[in-house]
Order: structure tokens, then sequence, then C-alpha cells
């Protein structure tokens, strides 16, 4: 594990904007890192609004998307609401068809099967459309690179609207709109909404010929909050307000069918963490286990006892995508060690029994032991499909991009992206990814990074401090949860290992200088316990950690989550 300590930003700005509001040093440190550096920028962090949404009609094409919407309303034609198997794509289809629904009846979705279908458009959809009667798809999370599938479409009579936010190839499809912030011809403010951010967009913009204003269309925040938790696109800008917003919809009024899937869950506010680790991977688990129309029809059940029984067929499907994900892995790692792969740039592992609905959660898994970029490959049909996951600053599209010529399709994003190939090609990308990798990687990119926004002494935790760090929520991409550093620190002698097998370590820690002193706080490190001997014996130790709230028995005190020691 490397640290590194983030640059300081210049002290001229920091000493500026820590006058203007009022606050610590420290504080003004961590904005400036997140690029906020005027009072007016600080308030738009601080109190996101949404006022401060963009006009969705600046997105290139918003105005023959919503035309050709109206006119399908005009003349009764059936709407096709299309979308991936993912959180993305099923909070997007959701969204989209619930709204259209709420004054047009000739709306019905579609949800492609992960393993008869693949990712994306699909022939098999196309013909769904032609054969009941459906004119016009609107595609969600898919379809930037369909030129195929949608020239196949037109054959038919059956218009395109595709809602895309991966990037696009050289060659647009023939679809009578697209819209994709990432499209070189787009001028859109902000170019990082999810799939669902898309949706909600297109929601806004038909809303204005109804008369409806942003309030109108909270109930479906819910939904794009969730999307972008799960798709870990900036939280930045537009994101970080639609997030904001709609963690308060999950919290206050959720729909019955996120209502269900938290029933359970005892804490009573939900931060965008929770979504990621509780909400997303159960949505997840009806396209992975089973099929993704579960997701949507839990998504728009209006009925509590029904959306109940729903989120329960779910929680059975994302049992066994985890007992799956973990047998997986374990075949995966002894592959490694078997093929002696241990030392390579590159993990590409593949077995024709896998299940493709895991082989994404097993690609993330495999980089926690062997951490450089990695694919992990199953049999879909006549053809092999994989999952790809990078590791930070290593752009594993443009690698796939470069060994383009052995894939017969592939797309995604820079830390993750899947692709198809035909299995006598496996072996010969399989060598050309690990040498593109090789060629083009930094070595210290290989070894997992702790980046440390600031060091600071334990005297500078103090409730303001944690109060204003509060206020940097929702946390997510470009806004991480600010790790801190502290040098010379010691356990006051509580250390201990927790655990079924003592793999965590619990601290009282206090810094050496005032180590006499009642000045203290907890700590607990998950995943730590091979550090346990360091913080023994009253030995000084740094650390880098996360400062945190710990809530028990209704008394809430500060408690530092350890990311490393040393």
């Amino acid at each position: 594990m490397r640290w590194t300590l983030k640059p300081k930003p210049s002290h001229k700005k920091v000493h500026l904007l820590a006058a203007e509001l009022n606050v610590s040093e420290l504080i003004a440190t961590l904005l400036v890192q997140r690029g906020v550096e005027t009072f007016d920028h600080a308030r738009q962090f601080f109190r996101p609004s949404l006022d401060d949404l963009h006009n969705p009609y600046l997105m290139k094409d918003m105005d023959k998307a919503v035309n050709r919407i109206e006119t399908a309303i005009e003349n009764g034609e059936n709407i096709l609401v299309f979308g991936d198997y993912d959180v993305d794509g099923t909070t997007a289809v959701s969204l989209v068809s619930s709204y259209l629904k709420s004054y047009y009846p000739n709306v019905a979705t579609y949800i492609p099967d992960r393993y008869d279908e693949g990712y994306g458009i699909s022939y098999k959809g196309i013909d769904f459309a032609d054969d009941n009667g459906f004119t016009l798809i609107i595609a969600l999370d898919c379809g930037i690179k369909s030129i195929e599938h949608i020239a196949y479409a037109k054959e038919k009579s059956i218009d395109f609207i595709i809602c895309d936010h991966h990037r696009p190839g050289n060659i647009l499809p023939n679809a009578v709109a697209i819209l994709d912030p990432k499209r070189g011809d787009c001028s859109y403010p902000y170019d990082e909404l999810c799939g669902c951010g898309i949706g909600f967009k297109l929601t806004q913009a038909l809303g204005e010929n109804r008369k409806q204003t942003i309030d109108d269309l909270l109930i479906y925040l819910d939904l794009v909050a969730t999307a972008i938790a799960a798709d870990i696109v900036p939280m930045t800008g537009e994101n970080r307000i639609l997030a904001k917003f709609g963690l308060e919809v999950i919290n206050t009024n959720p729909r019955p069918g996120i209502k269900a899937l938290i029933k359970n869950v005892k804490k009573k506010v939900l931060t965008i963490t929770d979504v990621v680790f509780i909400i997303a991977p159960r949505i997840n688990a009806a396209g992975r286990i089973k099929h993704g129309n579960e997701a949507v029809a839990l998504l728009t059940e209006y009925d509590l006892d029904q959306a109940e029984k729903f989120a329960s067929e779910i929680e059975q499907h994302n049992s066994e995508r985890k007992d799956l994900d973990k047998q997986i892995t374990i075949e995966a790692l002894d592959q490694i060690e078997l093929n002696g792969e241990e030392g390579k740039f590159t993990t590409v592992v593949y077995d024709e029994n896998w299940h493709k609905g895991v082989i994404g959660i097993v690609a993330s898994r495999l980089t926690e032991t062997y951490y450089r970029p990695t694919i992990v490959f199953t049999k879909s049909g006549d053809k092999l499909a994989a999952s790809a996951r990078s590791v930070k600053d290593f752009d594993v599209y443009n690698a796939l991009e470069a060994c383009a010529e052995h894939l017969e399709q592939f797309g995604g994003h820079m830390y993750a992206a899947g692709m198809t190939l035909k299995e006598e090609n496996y072996i010969v990308f399989k060598n050309a990814f690990e040498k593109e990798v090789e060629k083009t990687i930094s070595p210290d990119l290989l070894i997992p990074e702790i980046s440390v926004d600031a060091e600071i002494e334990l005297s500078d935790i103090n409730e303001k401090l944690i109060r204003i760090l509060n206020q940097f929520e929702p946390f997510g991409p470009q806004n991480m949860t600010p790790v801190f550093m502290t040098k010379g620190v010691k356990d006051t002698g509580y250390a201990k290992g927790i655990g079924q097998n003592e793999e965590h370590i619990k601290l009282f820690v206090k810094q050496s200088r005032s180590f006499g002193s009642s000045e203290g706080f907890g700590a607990i490190g998950f995943g730590l316990g091979n550090k346990l001997e360091l913080t023994k014996n009253q030995n000084p130790f740094d650390m880098a950690f996360c400062i945190d709230e710990n809530e028990f028995n209704g008394n809430v005190t500060v408690q530092l989550r350890l990311k490393d020691l040393i």
C-alpha cells in the first residue's frame, strides 16, 4: 500500500476562502482540492439547489426527442422503453416508463435477457417491438454504438431515441435523436450524468410541455440517486444535486419498491454508501440471477404488499449471487496460481461454467488480491463474454481499444468495461492485453494507493470540523470521504483483534505528545488484523483514516475508520 499526500493547494486561495466562509484552513484546503474556490461555488457545494439544474434543452437532440414522443402520443403509437439490466438501466426504464404512463397508456418496457441477448440493444428486442406493434423505442443506458441494430429497426419502420452516457464511436447510429452529453458535438454543460440521469433530463423536458415544475418530478429522484450511487459517476455538478435530493426522497418518501428493500435496515438515515451497499446490489441481483424485468416490476409497483413480495424474491436472488461470487472468486484465484500468473501485469481468467451474472463482481474481488487490470470471461452462447475492471488512473477502455482486432464488440468506461470475443481468439487476446498493459501502465499504478487529503493532529478533530465534514456529503468520485493522516500515534493498551479470525482491529489512540491527557479516539480497522503488532507496547505509528460517527444505544461518538497503519 502506498500513501500519496495530495498536493497542498495555493495558500492564497485557501486563506481567502477560509476568511470568506469563516472556516478553518483545513476545511478550505479540502474545498479547494475539490475545485471549490469561491464563495458562490461553496454555496452551491454546501447548499445544492434544484434551481441549479441545467435546462434540458441544452442537450443536443433534446428537442427532436421530445417532438418525436409528443408525435407518438398524438398519433396513439405504442412506445417501448428499453434499457440495460443493471441498476442504471432498470432505474432509467422504471423512471421514464412510469412518467410516460402517468399520462399516456400505450407504454411498455423491455429489458434484454443477460444470457440470451447480452448487453445493449438486441435484435430480439427489436423483433419483439415489431411483432407487438411498437413504432418508437426509447433506449436508456445503451445504444450509442448500436449502429447495425438501429438500421435493422429502421427497416421495420421503428424509430429510436437513444439516451446513453457511454463514449460514442466515430459513427453515430441513425436514430431520430441521440441524447448523450459525451457526443463531441453536444455542448451540454455537464457530461457525467448516468443513464438514469439522462432519462430524468428527458422527463424534465417533457414536463415543460405539461407546465410541470421540478417539484412535480421530485418523486422520481429516488431512482436517479440509486443509479448515480451504483454507476459510480462523479459526485459533482448535477449528479451532486440529484443525489442529494434523491437521498431525501429515499429517507422520507421512497417509492414502495425501495421502501420494501430497506424495510429491515435499522439506520434512520441512509447515505449514498448505504445505497451502494444495500439497495443497489439487490436491484442488480434480479438481472444477474433471474431477469432485470423483476427489478423494473419492483421499482414501478405502487402497492406496498406486492412490492414486499417482489423484494423478498429479489432478496433470495441476492443471497444466491453472494454464494456464487464467493465460489467463483476462489476458483479464479486458484486458476491464477495454477497458471503461475501471480507476477503478471494483468489478470485474465476464463471458465465456461462461471455464472455470467457475477463475473463483474468477481473481477472487482480479484483486484483486491492482485491489484492490476482484470478481465473475467465465461461462455455466452457460441462466444465468450467478459467483464473488465481497472485500477486507479489506468484507462482499461483504451487498452481494450488497442486490442480491438481480437474482440467482437466492447464498450464501457475508464474503470469498467464489457466485451465479447470468439473462443478461438481468447489466448491471442489475453496475450495482446497483457502486452498492451505492460507497455502503457506506470509501475506505481500496480500498488494500491491511499490518497490522503491532509495531515492533521488529533487535536484538530472537534465538533465543528465533524459538523462541516458531514455537509460534504453525498460522497462519491471527485468528492470522496476525506482521508487524513496523523503521525506519532500510540494505542493506549486497548488494541485487540476482532472478528471471527481477528482480521480486524480495534484501538483507542492518542498522539504521543498528548499521551498523558484524556484526549483520544476509538478507532477501527477493517481487514487490518495483520497490523496489530505495530500497535503493541505503546510503539508510535502513523495512521491514515476517515472520521466517522458511531451510534450505539442512542449515543453518538467519534470513531476513526482506519485505512492503513505504518
